[in-house]
């Protein structure tokens, strides 16, 4: 019971990070192809107000791994080192960006480096959960190959992520220049979603569907994963002509990627990674037990903030289509909040 519940806290965690700094990643990466200074400061400025509570959900998901699952956690950090101090060292690069573009406005450098640094950190995120496929000991080169594709997945999920929060936050050109990257994106992110599933099977971490209960949940799983990706797009479409659908990108989005996850965690579950399961992998009960009460209260703490940080910033950054050199904001720069 308890290896259980600590999975449902790590797989919280995952996916709330995931699906809320997923999208301000993605929106570095889609600056790196604004080429308006502007409007990627602007875009830059939208992430500013929310980009570090949303990362408290990678600290959860470290703790909670390395609390519930120790074993696992000790077996295959070593093979992660390179891909997660790579990410790591992207985070860092991000949010020094982000407080040394307030500092110097008339530069255009830290507002690339934001970019760059989304880039790295996305990629190298993909790399090592592609990495969980393989087994602990190197052979080949096929997992570096699997690594790679997953590598290059989230990046565009994000990314489709990204531009979907720049068509609810924005309006004018730049959001229906979103609407139409955010759709290019999406699609394909899809069509490598197909290839990285497909693929999994020639891994060390195959998809079990030998049962009607797995088939059943994995393909009721990828239904509501592929009903959120076509309401994306319609609505990717339809957004700049209609307020009501500027919403839907993002939301849309959102649900295709739980589901998607859900999908792959029906065949996978319970084991975690390659060649460790829940049972084998959890830690003593005596420990799990004191740590699950330390990380419950830490999760409504970290909800509430983020409900807080996204409903005081809920407004567009912008209106009638101005960035802030072309006319008034709804809301202070990043300098002004900074102040």
């Amino acid at each position: 019971m308890m290896p259980t519940l600590w999975f449902c806290v790590v797989l919280l965690s995952f996916l709330m990070y995931v699906v809320l700094d997923g999208y301000d990643l993605g929106v570095g990466m889609a600056s790196l192809v604004e080429r308006r200074p502007d409007r990627r400061r602007a875009m830059l400025e939208e992430v500013a107000v929310a980009w570090d509570g949303n990362e408290t959900w990678l600290i959860l998901l470290g703790v909670s791994l390395w609390a519930g699952f120790p074993t696992a956690f000790g077996t295959l950090l070593p093979h992660l080192y390179v891909p997660l101090v790579v990410m790591l060292f992207g985070l860092i690069v991000r949010g020094v960006s982000v407080e040394m573009a307030s500092q110097v406005p008339e530069s255009s450098g830290w507002v690339s480096a934001f970019g760059w640094a989304s880039l790295v950190a996305a990629g190298a995120q993909g790399f090592a959960l592609g990495a969980l496929a393989s087994p602990v000991e190197a052979r080949g080169g096929y997992a570096a190959w699997f690594a790679v594709l997953c590598a290059v997945l989230l990046a565009l999920a994000y990314t489709a992520a990204g531009y979907a929060h720049v068509v609810r936050k924005f309006t004018g050109e730049l959001q229906a220049a979103a609407a139409a990257r955010g759709r290019t994106s999406l699609i394909a992110g899809v069509l490598l979603f197909v290839v990285v599933v497909s693929a999994m099977q020639a891994t060390a971490a195959p998809l079990n569907l030998t049962t009607s209960a797995r088939v059943g949940a994995f393909t009721g799983f990828l239904l509501f994963a592929a009903a959120g990706v076509v309401t994306a797009l319609v609505a990717f479409g339809t957004a700049t002509r209609s307020a009501a659908a500027e919403k839907l990108p993002a939301t849309a989005l959102a649900v295709a990627v739980v589901a998607g996850v859900l999908a792959l965690l029906a065949g996978r579950y319970p084991m975690v990674g390659a060649g460790f399961d829940l049972a084998s992998a959890a830690g003593p009960h005596a420990t799990m037990t004191f740590l699950l009460v330390g990380v419950g209260l830490n999760i409504p703490l970290v909800l509430g903030y983020n409900l807080f940080a996204h409903h005081v910033f809920r407004e567009k950054a912008v209106r009638h289509g101005h960035l802030p050199d072309e006319g008034p904001s709804t809301r202070p720069s990043l300098e002004g909040r900074r102040r």
